[in-house]
């Protein structure tokens, strides 16, 4: 039975997601692995299927709510929501102002995360290999595919709300990088901040239909072939340290619906060769010491996390 701290606790975890969520190239799916709450999410989504609908529908709240583990999801989302919503323009601001430190946080997360998700691989083998390496090439692939210039219309919005939740549930792929590919970052980002319901409300039905589809697939490959699941992820999430490496040159840019450039299409540089493109240097230690603050923050949230865990086991 769980405790109000626990909420609150699973709140937090929420609130992290969500400020990865809303970054291109960092995962949400990511934060819920790490912090121990993965495989009860994806459980917990999947139970929202015929059954939970019928007893909502005959008014049976209670059942309904125990079915879909609801204290866990209104937490968890509660903590998601809030958080997106009070650091959309925080990292609008960071990204545009700070790019390369802010970058080169996310990138210690992730080398941190590699490591946290590769050691959950209980046996390697050529399959593990293989799955691994495919993960590893998938997401440079999607890393170097150019964003496309797609309509703003309803429907769009709506099956991009599908198809970027569905990699926020997956450790490694951003579902904001997903958006930014769909070429629908930057117009979420300012309906959020702007708070444009319509526009949010579209693409918050189209993000359950598609997690809901997507959570019963993924929960049946971990049952199934967990090991080789798990090292797809770890090599989807190596990968991405491609797409989120701190110093970029911009080759490409388009416009906002406000009319405001942004980048396209970038490659990545080393920090010598960026000074020599901007009028501020490489930013070479900033980038350094919040690579290492991000890295740090991770294996701290680990250590606390197995703590926890072995103390809920001493209890039982």
């Amino acid at each position: 039975m769980r405790k109000v701290t626990d909420y609150i606790i699973i709140a937090l975890k929420g609130a992290a997601m969500g400020a990865a969520d809303v970054i291109p190239g960092v995962s949400g799916g990511t934060i819920a692995f790490i912090s121990g709450i993965y495989e009860e999410l994806l459980n917990s989504i999947k139970s929202l299927d015929g059954e939970a609908l019928r007893l909502l529908l005959r008014l049976k709240f209670g059942p309904f709510w125990k079915k879909i583990n609801g204290n866990f999801l209104a937490s968890l989302v509660a903590g998601i929501a809030l958080s997106i919503f009070s650091l959309a323009k925080v990292m609008l601001y960071l990204l545009e102002y700070h790019p390369v430190v802010t970058w080169a946080f996310f990138f210690g997360l992730i080398s941190a995360s590699v490591i946290m998700v590769v050691r959950d691989v209980d046996n390697w083998n050529l399959r593990t290999v293989a799955a691994l390496i495919t993960g590893v090439a998938a997401i440079i692939f999607l890393s170097l595919a150019t964003p496309a210039t797609t309509p703003d219309a309803w429907w769009f919005v709506l099956v991009c709300g599908a198809v970027a939740v569905c990699a926020m549930i997956l450790p490694g792929i951003s579902g904001a990088f997903i958006l930014l590919l769909m070429g629908k970052y930057q117009y979420m980002m300012d309906a959020v901040a702007n708070l444009d319901v319509l526009t949010i409300s579209i693409f918050i039905v189209g993000a359950v239909a598609g997690i809901i589809s997507f959570s019963h697939f993924l929960s049946w490959l971990l049952r199934n072939y967990r090991n080789v699941t798990i090292a797809a992820l770890s090599g989807i999430l190596f990968g991405s340290l491609y797409k989120i490496w701190p110093w970029k040159e911009v080759l490409g840019w388009y416009m906002d619906s406000h009319g405001v450039p942004h980048p396209l299409i970038e490659r990545n540089i080393l920090p010598g060769a960026y000074a020599g493109l901007s009028a501020d240097g490489s930013h070479l230690t900033g980038a350094i010491v919040a690579a290492a603050a991000g890295f740090l923050l991770i294996m701290v949230m680990e250590r606390i996390g197995r703590t926890a865990a072995k103390k809920r086991e001493i209890t039982r």
